[in-house]
């Protein structure tokens, strides 16, 4: 019997032969474990998948018009809110290139048919049980930018802004190298992320006016390493870490915590730090009022091959002098 707190998962079968579509439909039904919902061809299978966001996907690969199975598929895969759906191509096709085709959209699993109903049950189940898994990562993960958010509510920083101008200039830059859409992604969370280990610090310390005295100043600069800590458990985050520990370090090998140099700093902590520190300027504090965009890309240069890499500080200058209405930042 189910738990009436626990909602049963819900499976969207995508099928264009009704037969085939039928029988998925009757053989998850049995047992009352899944609340299954069908679709005939692939246009109402990505308009339901998109609105109710199904735990599992049956999709059959091949059906007619432009919209069928791998193309279903892909498109789901590449949207935010349902890249996680796992998706099971079903196809009559037992060819390589059919399976290599299905990997390419992001298929998670395929079933091929006619079909075993304990095989399409073990499938079901096993990828459910990897859908629960990466759902309680979600909300991990949830949990974890809400506690950087309140780091900077802690330090006094304008929380629903600051964070988001560092996503938005490192985002600047990695568009500038031409930066892949993983990498993107990876560097876009990873600057949310990159001060989360300040949630380990004192009131006294955060909130402190003047300048930080030595013992103070090397618990500060701890956070890069406790934010590597708090992050490393969670295997979804595991390529944003190098960029967390590392956004500090110098080029000139006075950063913190490891003393890295040049290209020993990974490319996503680079662009980070130059994000952060021009941010960090344009923006008022307690103990200190805010440079002009013009003086805080001036410092940027100045610290050129210094404190920031280079060839970096020199693209996002030239970017930040393109944009419509002079440079961004500031009140």
């Amino acid at each position: 019997m189910n738990d009436l707190l626990t909602a049963k998962p819900r499976v969207l079968v995508v099928d264009n032969e009704p037969m085939s579509r039928t029988l998925i439909d009757a053989v998850l039904r049995t047992g009352d474990r899944y609340d299954v919902l069908t679709a005939s061809d692939g246009v109402d299978g990505l308009q339901i998948a998109r609105r109710v966001r199904p735990d599992l996907m049956l999709l059959n690969a091949v059906m007619p018009g432009e919209t069928d199975g791998f193309s279903v598929c892909r498109t789901l895969k590449s949207e935010p809110r349902t890249r996680r759906i796992p998706i099971v191509l079903v196809t009559s096709q037992t060819t390589t290139s059919e399976r290599v085709r299905g990997i390419e959209a992001g298929a998670d699993d395929f079933l091929t048919k006619p079909f075993n109903r304990v095989e399409l049950l073990a499938r079901v189940r096993s990828l459910l049980r990897i859908k629960a898994l990466n759902d309680q990562l979600d909300e991990v993960e949830d949990v974890i930018y809400a506690l950087s958010r309140a780091v900077e509510a802690r330090e006094g920083i304008d929380q629903d802004t600051h964070t988001d101008r560092v996503v938005f200039y490192s985002c600047a830059i990695g568009r500038e190298l031409g930066l892949s859409d993983e990498s993107m992604r990876i560097l876009q969370q990873a600057a949310m992320l990159r001060d989360v280990g300040k949630i380990g610090l004192p009131d006294r310390i955060l909130q402190k006016q003047g300048v930080l005295d030595d013992d103070e100043q090397k618990r500060m600069q701890g956070h890069t390493v406790l934010g590597e800590q708090i992050m490393s458990p969670l295997r979804s985050t595991t390529s944003l870490l190098p960029i967390i520990r590392h956004h500090h370090e110098r080029v000139d090998g006075k950063g913190y915590p490891d003393g890295l140099t040049g290209d020993q700093i990974p490319l996503g902590a680079r662009i980070v730090a130059i994000a952060d520190a021009y941010e960090a300027m344009v923006s008022p504090r307690p103990y200190r009022p805010a440079l002009t965009p013009v003086k805080a890309v001036a410092t940027l240069r100045a610290g050129a091959g210094k404190q920031w890499d280079s060839r970096l500080v020199s693209l996002f200058a030239e970017w930040a002098e393109r944009q419509p209405g002079g440079l961004p930042g500031g009140k």
